[in-house]
């Protein structure tokens, strides 16, 4: 019996054969947004079940990464002179560019593998696929937030020994400043960046799967051109410093470095300028990852 015309209306959901590059379904994703919820606790409990120190993992990896960069480029390699850290903490130098840095490199690293991941799971049932990188996204912003607590009890630590117990000899220079508040805007950027690499990366993975493998290896080596382990102002050359300020990444680890620690290289056009990047790689990730979404069962 064919259906009228009403009944056809009323239907929640029209499956068709192929959609437009643009016809990305919004309005879906949020009536999918309990499912996101979900599959970002998945993601949260899977991520540490079965371990011993659970979501402590959070807070020991910057931890332990904040100490080597510490004793490696700022002790062997500034000197005492602490060029290499602006003449900042290096605990606060460190940990407040490695956590930004840390939810960019997971962002694109773990949606990176959405299609091959999650193989399974598509052929079973219908839900709008990004809900999957998304669901991951806000994963690692719970770690994130963790990760960002532990780096203002640093901050409040090494600004009351520097109000109650100066050391004229060893002066801590740490002025956290108004910039804090432009917080969610760096995070906002580093999240748009992520997710359309990783969604670029997941997309092109179901034909070329080491692409996906080499995503991790890659991560390290641009950490080391993204500002992370010194100052862009520590360069002398400054159409050096300016190449390096076309890296998106860069100008979102400056700022946050100049609104916990006072110290850093960053303008407002750069961040202009990293922002539309972000911005533009999100919407060129969204859309391959939409056209890869249609075909995906038939490569992966």
């Amino acid at each position: 019996m064919t259906p009228s015309t009403t009944e056809i209306e009323r239907w929640d959901k029209e499956i068709v054969p192929k959609r437009r590059l643009l016809d990305i379904p919004w309005r879906e994703l949020w009536r999918y947004r309990d499912l996101i919820r979900l599959l970002a606790l998945r993601d949260l409990t899977a991520q540490f079940k079965q371990t011993v120190l659970g979501p402590m993992w959070f807070v020991i990896q910057p931890l332990l990464a904040t100490v080597v960069f510490s004793l490696i480029f700022g002790q062997l390699l500034s000197g005492k002179d602490q060029k290499n850290t602006d003449s900042t903490p290096h605990f606060i130098f460190y940990m407040s560019a490695l956590i930004i840095w840390g939810f960019f490199s997971d962002c694109v690293t773990k949606t990176a593998n959405t299609f091959t991941k999650n193989a399974q799971l598509f052929g079973k049932v219908y839900f709008p696929r990004l809900a999957v990188p998304i669901g991951q996204v806000l994963t690692n912003l719970a770690s994130f937030t963790i990760q960002l607590c532990v780096l203002l009890v640093g901050v409040g630590f090494y600004c009351a020994k520097k109000k109650w117990f100066p050391d004229a000899a060893h002066p801590i220079h740490l002025d956290p400043n108004w910039r804090v508040l432009l917080l969610p805007i760096f995070l906002l950027q580093a999240a748009m960046l992520g997710l359309g690499l990783g969604l670029i990366v997941s997309a092109l993975s179901t034909r070329y799967r080491d692409l996906a493998m080499a995503t991790g290896f890659g991560m390290q080596l641009l950490m080391y051109g993204s500002s992370v382990a010194f100052p862009v102002g520590r360069l002398d050359n400054a159409l050096v410093a300016k190449v390096l300020m076309l890296n998106p990444m860069v100008p979102i680890v400056e700022a946050m470095r100049l609104a916990f620690t006072g110290k850093g290289t960053v303008t407002k056009e750069y961040l202009a300028v990293s922002f539309a990047v972000s911005l533009v790689v999100m919407l060129v990730g969204v859309m391959s990852f939409n056209r890869t979404e249609q075909n995906v069962m038939d490569t992966v």
